[in-house]
Protein backbone atom coordinates (compact mmCIF):
# COMPACT_ATOMS: atom_id res chain seq x y z
CA UNK A 1 0.00 0.00 0.00
CA UNK A 2 3.10 2.29 0.70
CA UNK A 3 3.95 1.90 -3.04
CA UNK A 4 0.66 3.03 -4.11
CA UNK A 5 -0.30 5.71 -1.60
CA UNK A 6 4.05 7.38 -3.37
CA UNK A 7 1.86 7.63 -6.63
CA UNK A 8 0.46 11.73 -6.44
CA UNK A 9 -2.96 10.03 -8.03
CA UNK A 10 -3.67 7.73 -5.94
CA UNK A 11 -5.81 7.98 -3.12
CA UNK A 12 -7.37 5.19 -1.20
CA UNK A 13 -11.25 5.10 -0.22
CA UNK A 14 -13.62 3.36 1.84
CA UNK A 15 -14.74 1.88 5.12
CA UNK A 16 -12.03 1.55 7.99
CA UNK A 17 -9.57 3.36 5.74
CA UNK A 18 -8.86 6.37 8.16
CA UNK A 19 -9.90 4.60 10.76
CA UNK A 20 -9.41 0.99 12.16
CA UNK A 21 -11.49 -1.85 11.93
CA UNK A 22 -10.96 -4.40 9.56
CA UNK A 23 -7.80 -6.68 9.17
CA UNK A 24 -6.96 -4.12 6.14
CA UNK A 25 -6.77 -1.27 8.43
CA UNK A 26 -3.72 -2.65 9.63
CA UNK A 27 -2.20 -2.58 5.88
CA UNK A 28 -2.65 1.31 5.64
CA UNK A 29 -1.97 2.40 9.08
CA UNK A 30 1.67 4.14 7.62
CA UNK A 31 -0.15 5.80 4.57
CA UNK A 32 -0.81 9.79 5.22
CA UNK A 33 -4.03 10.62 6.03
CA UNK A 34 -4.30 12.67 3.24
CA UNK A 35 -4.59 10.10 1.08
CA UNK A 36 -7.62 8.21 2.77
CA UNK A 37 -10.99 9.08 2.17
CA UNK A 38 -13.10 7.18 5.20
CA UNK A 39 -16.65 7.10 4.31
CA UNK A 40 -19.92 5.48 5.43
CA UNK A 41 -21.88 2.15 5.57
CA UNK A 42 -22.62 2.72 1.84
CA UNK A 43 -20.77 0.21 -0.84
CA UNK A 44 -23.00 1.69 -3.95
CA UNK A 45 -22.79 5.20 -3.13
CA UNK A 46 -18.54 4.59 -2.37
CA UNK A 47 -18.20 2.46 -6.03
CA UNK A 48 -20.38 5.42 -7.82
CA UNK A 49 -17.87 7.76 -5.97
CA UNK A 50 -14.81 6.24 -7.17
CA UNK A 51 -15.60 5.62 -10.84
CA UNK A 52 -16.57 9.37 -10.31
CA UNK A 53 -13.00 9.80 -8.93
CA UNK A 54 -11.42 7.68 -12.28
CA UNK A 55 -13.42 9.54 -14.83
CA UNK A 56 -11.45 12.84 -13.19
CA UNK A 57 -7.98 10.95 -13.16
CA UNK A 58 -7.39 10.13 -10.27
CA UNK A 59 -6.59 6.70 -9.88
CA UNK A 60 -9.00 5.07 -6.29
CA UNK A 61 -7.76 2.55 -4.56
CA UNK A 62 -11.71 1.96 -3.33
CA UNK A 63 -11.80 -1.05 -0.03
CA UNK A 64 -14.19 -3.08 0.46
CA UNK A 65 -13.63 -5.33 3.49
CA UNK A 66 -15.38 -8.97 2.08
CA UNK A 67 -16.79 -9.58 -1.38
CA UNK A 68 -19.83 -9.80 0.42
CA UNK A 69 -19.80 -6.51 0.94
CA UNK A 70 -18.63 -5.83 -2.36
CA UNK A 71 -21.93 -7.12 -3.90
CA UNK A 72 -23.83 -4.24 -2.65
CA UNK A 73 -21.78 -2.16 -5.66
CA UNK A 74 -22.42 -4.65 -8.33
CA UNK A 75 -24.64 -2.09 -10.13
CA UNK A 76 -21.67 0.38 -10.04
CA UNK A 77 -19.04 -2.01 -11.18
CA UNK A 78 -21.15 -3.98 -13.85
CA UNK A 79 -23.01 -1.39 -15.30
CA UNK A 80 -20.83 1.27 -15.34
CA UNK A 81 -17.15 1.10 -14.89
CA UNK A 82 -17.29 -2.46 -16.61
CA UNK A 83 -19.15 -0.72 -19.86
CA UNK A 84 -17.49 3.02 -19.69
CA UNK A 85 -15.37 2.17 -22.49
CA UNK A 86 -18.04 0.66 -24.88
CA UNK A 87 -20.72 3.36 -24.03
CA UNK A 88 -18.01 5.88 -24.85
CA UNK A 89 -16.58 4.58 -27.71
CA UNK A 90 -13.28 4.71 -26.11
CA UNK A 91 -13.72 7.86 -25.31
CA UNK A 92 -13.54 7.01 -20.91
CA UNK A 93 -11.36 4.04 -19.92
CA UNK A 94 -11.22 5.20 -16.20
CA UNK A 95 -8.55 2.85 -13.78
CA UNK A 96 -9.65 1.84 -10.88
CA UNK A 97 -8.03 -0.81 -8.18
CA UNK A 98 -10.69 -2.46 -5.93
CA UNK A 99 -9.60 -4.00 -3.14
CA UNK A 100 -11.32 -6.78 -1.58
CA UNK A 101 -11.15 -10.07 0.67
CA UNK A 102 -12.61 -13.55 0.91
CA UNK A 103 -13.66 -12.89 5.45
CA UNK A 104 -11.50 -14.91 7.44
CA UNK A 105 -13.09 -17.76 8.74
CA UNK A 106 -9.90 -18.49 11.62
CA UNK A 107 -9.85 -17.91 14.47
CA UNK A 108 -13.79 -16.99 14.35
CA UNK A 109 -16.28 -18.33 11.93
CA UNK A 110 -17.84 -14.88 11.25
CA UNK A 111 -21.02 -17.03 9.39
CA UNK A 112 -21.85 -17.40 5.85
CA UNK A 113 -22.91 -13.90 5.20
CA UNK A 114 -19.31 -12.93 5.67
CA UNK A 115 -16.84 -15.20 4.09
CA UNK A 116 -18.03 -15.15 0.33
CA UNK A 117 -15.59 -15.86 -3.12
CA UNK A 118 -17.14 -14.40 -5.71
CA UNK A 119 -14.21 -14.23 -8.15
CA UNK A 120 -15.73 -16.16 -10.75
CA UNK A 121 -18.93 -14.83 -10.74
CA UNK A 122 -17.19 -11.05 -10.86
CA UNK A 123 -15.16 -12.27 -14.27
CA UNK A 124 -18.29 -13.29 -15.70
CA UNK A 125 -20.07 -10.13 -15.16
CA UNK A 126 -17.05 -7.64 -15.88
CA UNK A 127 -15.45 -9.11 -18.86
CA UNK A 128 -15.21 -6.06 -20.79
CA UNK A 129 -12.58 -3.44 -18.57
CA UNK A 130 -12.09 -5.39 -15.48
CA UNK A 131 -9.68 -8.23 -15.12
CA UNK A 132 -10.10 -10.17 -11.48
CA UNK A 133 -6.83 -11.21 -9.58
CA UNK A 134 -7.10 -13.44 -6.80
CA UNK A 135 -4.19 -13.89 -4.50
CA UNK A 136 -3.00 -17.27 -3.65
CA UNK A 137 0.63 -16.57 -1.88
CA UNK A 138 2.31 -13.57 -0.55
CA UNK A 139 4.66 -12.98 -2.93
CA UNK A 140 1.49 -12.09 -5.33
CA UNK A 141 0.50 -9.39 -3.83
CA UNK A 142 3.38 -6.79 -4.96
CA UNK A 143 3.03 -7.83 -8.18
CA UNK A 144 -0.31 -7.55 -8.32
CA UNK A 145 -0.90 -4.03 -6.84
CA UNK A 146 2.14 -2.92 -9.33
CA UNK A 147 0.32 -4.45 -12.80
CA UNK A 148 -3.24 -3.27 -11.15
CA UNK A 149 -1.38 0.39 -11.26
CA UNK A 150 1.11 0.15 -14.21
CA UNK A 151 -1.87 -1.00 -16.70
CA UNK A 152 -1.78 1.30 -19.80
CA UNK A 153 -4.41 -1.72 -21.05
CA UNK A 154 -7.56 0.75 -20.41
CA UNK A 155 -8.82 -2.21 -17.53
CA UNK A 156 -9.36 -1.63 -13.94
CA UNK A 157 -8.61 -4.62 -11.99
CA UNK A 158 -10.56 -6.42 -8.62
CA UNK A 159 -7.74 -8.03 -6.16
CA UNK A 160 -8.82 -10.51 -4.36
CA UNK A 161 -6.96 -11.23 -0.75
CA UNK A 162 -7.69 -14.01 1.41
CA UNK A 163 -8.61 -12.69 5.00
CA UNK A 164 -7.22 -16.06 7.01
CA UNK A 165 -3.90 -15.37 4.96
CA UNK A 166 -2.77 -11.66 7.15
CA UNK A 167 -2.37 -14.49 10.15
CA UNK A 168 -1.36 -17.26 8.36
CA UNK A 169 1.20 -16.57 5.67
Amino acid sequence: MEYLADKPETLFVGQAVAVPGTAMSNTLKKIDDRKKLELPVDEEMQMGMTNGMALNGIIPISIFPRWNFLLLAVNQIVNHLDKFSLISNGGYQPKVIIRTSIGSERPLHPQHQHIGDFTEAFRLMAPNAIEVIRLEEPEEVFPAYEKAYSRMDGKSTIIVEYGDYYNEK
